[in-house]
């Protein structure tokens, strides 16, 4: 049973944060799925992934492209059934079930943004569905916990 990690991000804009979160989950040995249903912010980020540092690069394609099943890092709307982690980004969800099947959902939302209530929703959903949550927000440049739920048994 997995877990799910909301991220306000109040600092540091996704483009930023998303890679190092990528990489934290990679560090575990995880495939990752970066779900969104926005294409042009799915462009934004693959733009953001190649801009990176050479020696932090992080391998990954666009979701429809011929080797989608060979890339440790998809960035698409699509089922997340052979990833190890989903970062949900610009208002996508994730299920409960889903989040049971996963190692780890992350769920990135802007804190002026209209994905906030969309989060909350899914914090909503998910707790009360038993998956166990944590609520992570940005100050002063570092992440504080603010909430936490166990999940039911």
């Amino acid at each position: 049973m997995g877990a799910v990690f909301f991220y306000e991000l109040q600092g540091a804009p996704l483009e930023v944060t998303l890679p190092m979160l990528i990489e934290k989950a990679r560090g575990q040995g995880w495939r990752v799925l970066v779900r969104g249903t926005d294409p042009d912010l799915l462009a934004r980020l693959d733009d953001a992934l190649w801009q990176g540092a050479v020696d932090a690069f992080l391998p990954h394609g666009m979701a429809g492209g011929p080797h989608d099943a060979e890339q440790p890092v998809l960035l698409g709307d699509v089922p997340a059934a052979d990833f190890a982690c989903v970062m949900a980004v610009g208002g996508a969800s994730v299920t409960p079930q889903e989040a049971d099947d996963l190692a780890r959902a992350c769920i990135l939302f802007d804190s002026h943004d209209t994905a906030k209530a969309h989060a909350r929703v899914q914090w909503k959903t998910l707790t009360e569905a038993g998956v166990a949550a944590q609520y992570w927000a940005q100050e002063d440049g570092r992440w504080v916990k603010k909430a936490e739920r166990a999940a039911k048994t």
